[in-house]
C-alpha cells in the first residue's frame, strides 16, 4: 500500500509542525517596550490550512484520487518606533507545507500557494531547513523595511509588500507578485526588495514611486502612479518598466448612488512576442459593488477580467506551461488566471457578530467552466480565526491529458484554516 505508506510518512514528519504550534502561543503582551514615543511590539500569528481534496476519475492526471495537504505557518513580526516619524518593520516567518507526493496535478489546485522564488528579490533570504518527498519545512525573511515620514512624503526603503489597482480579486496595474484568485491564505502578500517615496503633491493628487530590484536589471521593475480625485470620482495613470516590458496603465473608481463602478486598463509592449501572441498586450479589469439591503447588509462585487498573458484555450495548457518564458512570468504574477477570461461574483453576510458567511464564485465564459467557493468564518474571540470552506468545480473535464477547460478538472476540496493571532 504504497499510497497509504507515503501519507503515514507525511503525517510523522509532522513533529516539527507540531513544534511550531506549542511555540505560537499568543504571548501575554504585544507591547515589548515603549519610552515617551519610542516602542517595540511584537505580533506573533500561527495559522494551520489543510484541505482534502477528491480529484475527478482520471489517473493520468491524478495518479490518487483521494489527497490531503497542509500549510503551516509561523509568523513573528516585530515594530519598532524609535521616533514618531521613523517605523521600522520586519517578519520572520516558518512554514511547513505537507503535499502529496504522486505527482500529476494532485492536491488542491490554486488553493494553497505553491512554493517559487520570489521576484523582485536581491537576495531571497528564504533556505530550507528540511526537505523530503511530500513534505517542505522553510525559513523565511518576508519583510525587513524602514518607513520614514517627512512632511508630504513617506519612503520605505527595504523588504516590503506593494500592492496596486483597484479590482478586489483581479489586477491589470497591480505589477508587484498579486495572489491568484482562488487563494485562501490571502494575508500576506510576498515582500519585494523596493525604494518606495509616496509625495503628496496636494489635497488631491500625490505621486507614488517604487522601484523593486533583482540581481538583474532586465527583472527589477520601476514604475510612477499619479493618483488624483475630484469628488466621488478618482483615477490613476500608471508609467514604468517591468522587467523588460514597458507598461501604462490607467484606473479609475466612482460612487454612483448606492454603487460602485472601477476598473483598470493596462498596456505592456514586450521586448519578445509572447506566446502565442505579439508584442502588444492588454490586461483589463471592469467591476462593481453594491450592498443588498438584506438583514444587516450583503455587499456584492462583480469583476471581469481579461489578461492578455493568459492562455487561449485549455487544450494548450500544456504547450504554455512546457515554455520557460510563460512560467516566469506566471510565477511573477503578470496574470494571475491561466486563462484569458474570466468572471467573478463575491457576495458576504455577518450571521451574527462572531459568524460570516461568504461566497466567491469564478467561471471562464469562453469554455463555461468555473468554480463554487462558499466559506464561513468564526471569530469566537479576537485571537481566533476558524475558517471552513468548499471549492467546487463544474465545467468540462480532461480526457486522458487533455484538457478541455479551465476549471472542470479541478479536485473538489474541503478548507478548514485556524489562525492564533497576538
Amino acid at each position: 500500500m504504497p499510497g497509504v505508506r507515503a501519507r503515514r510518512g507525511r503525517r510523522a514528519a509532522l513533529a516539527p509542525a507540531l513544534l511550531i504550534a506549542l511555540l505560537a502561543r499568543p504571548a501575554a503582551a504585544r507591547e515589548l517596550w515603549r519610552d515617551g514615543g519610542r516602542s517595540l511590539e511584537l505580533r506573533t500569528t500561527f495559522k494551520v490550512t489543510g484541505t482534502v481534496s477528491r480529484a475527478p476519475d482520471d489517473t493520468l492526471l491524478y495518479p490518487e484520487r483521494l489527497t490531503d495537504e497542509s500549510l503551516w505557518r509561523l509568523r513573528l513580526e516585530p515594530i519598532w518606533r524609535p521616533g514618531p516619524a521613523v517605523t521600522v518593520d520586519a517578519a520572520y516567518e516558518q512554514r511547513v507545507s505537507v503535499t502529496p507526493t504522486s505527482g500529476g496535478l494532485s492536491g488542491a489546485v490554486g488553493v494553497l500557494p505553491r512554493e517559487f522564488p520570489a521576484p523582485y528579490r536581491l537576495v531571497q533570504l528564504d533556505a530550507p531547513i528540511r526537505e523530503q518527498p511530500g513534505l517542505a519545512w522553510r525559513q523565511e525573511l518576508d519583510r525587513a523595511y524602514a518607513a520614514f515620514h517627512t512632511g508630504p512624503a513617506e519612503i520605505t526603503a527595504g523588504r516590503q509588500a506593494v500592492g496596486w489597482g483597484r479590482g478586489t480579486l483581479f489586477g491589470a496595474v497591480d505589477l508587484f507578485v498579486p495572489f491568484t484568485p482562488l487563494e485562501a491564505d490571502r494575508e500576506w502578500r510576498r515582500g519585494i526588495d523596493a525604494l518606495r517615496a509616496d509625495v503628496k503633491l496636494g489635497a488631491r493628487a500625490s505621486a507614488d514611486f517604487v522601484g523593486a530590484f533583482s540581481p538583474y536589471i532586465d527583472s527589477s521593475c520601476t514604475a510612477v502612479r499619479l493618483r488624483g480625485y475630484s469628488g466621488a470620482l478618482d483615477g490613476e495613470l500608471v508609467l514604468g518598466q517591468r522587467a523588460r516590458d514597458l507598461v501604462a496603465g490607467l484606473t479609475s473608481s466612482a460612487a454612483i448612488g448606492s454603487a460602485e463602478l472601477h476598473g483598470e486598463l493596462a498596456y505592456f509592449r514586450t521586448p519578445e512576442p509572447i506566446t502565442g501572441g505579439g508584442r502588444d498586450v492588454t490586461k483589463l479589469v471592469l467591476g462593481g459593488s453594491y450592498r443588498l439591503g438584506l438583514g444587516a447588509g450583503v455587499p456584492l462585487i462583480v469583476e471581469y477580467h481579461y489578461s492578455g498573458f493568459g492562455i487561449p484555450n485549455a487544450v494548450d495548457i500544456p504547450t504554455y506551461v512546457a515554455d520557460p518564458a510563460f512560467r516566469i512570468r506566471y510565477g511573477r504574477g503578470d496574470t494571475q488566471i491561466l486563462g484569458q477570461h474570466a468572471l467573478a461574483l463575491l457576495a458576504s453576510a455577518d450571521l451574527s457578530p462572531a459568524l460570516a458567511a461568504a461566497l466567491t464564485a469564478i467561471a471562464d465564459p469562453h469554455d463555461g467552466s468555473g468554480v463554487l467557493a462558499p466559506n464561513l468564518t468564526l471569530r469566537p474571540g479576537d485571537r481566533l480565526v476558524i475558517l471552513a470552506g468548499l471549492y467546487v468545480p463544474w465545467g468540462a473535464g480532461a480526457s486522458g491529458t487533455t484538457l478541455h477547460s479551465f476549471y472542470g478538472s479541478t479536485p473538489l476540496t474541503a478548507l478548514l484554516q485556524v489562525t492564533i493571532a497576538d
